[in-house]
């Protein structure tokens, strides 16, 4: 995910046989979110651009998982990747 105001990007991971719920795995602003999204990229990671849900994932600590607070807008970023995704493969 990107933020349009100053660039910022949080990567999230999550296993539905490990994780309970998406966990942060990066987050950063300016060269740190570029190296994300550069990194994304170069891995065929889709990327979503939502400046209000980074804002509020930035909050969240590195290696943990999203507060329930934000399960319902991350259940429809992770629907609108995998349509996306399933998509791109079709």
């Amino acid at each position: 995910m990107i933020s349009k105001r100053e660039k910022k990007a949080v990567a999230l991971r999550y296993d539905k046989d490990k994780d309970s719920a998406p966990i942060i795995k990066a987050k950063g602003s300016g060269e740190v979110a570029q190296t994300i999204i550069k990194l994304a990229k170069e891995n065929d990671i889709p990327i979503k651009e939502d400046a209000d849900l980074v804002e509020m994932l930035s909050k969240v600590e590195l290696d943990t998982q999203i507060p329930p607070a934000l399960y319902k807008a991350v259940a429809e970023l992770f629907s609108f990747l995998y349509q996306m995704s399933k998509e791109s493969r079709e």
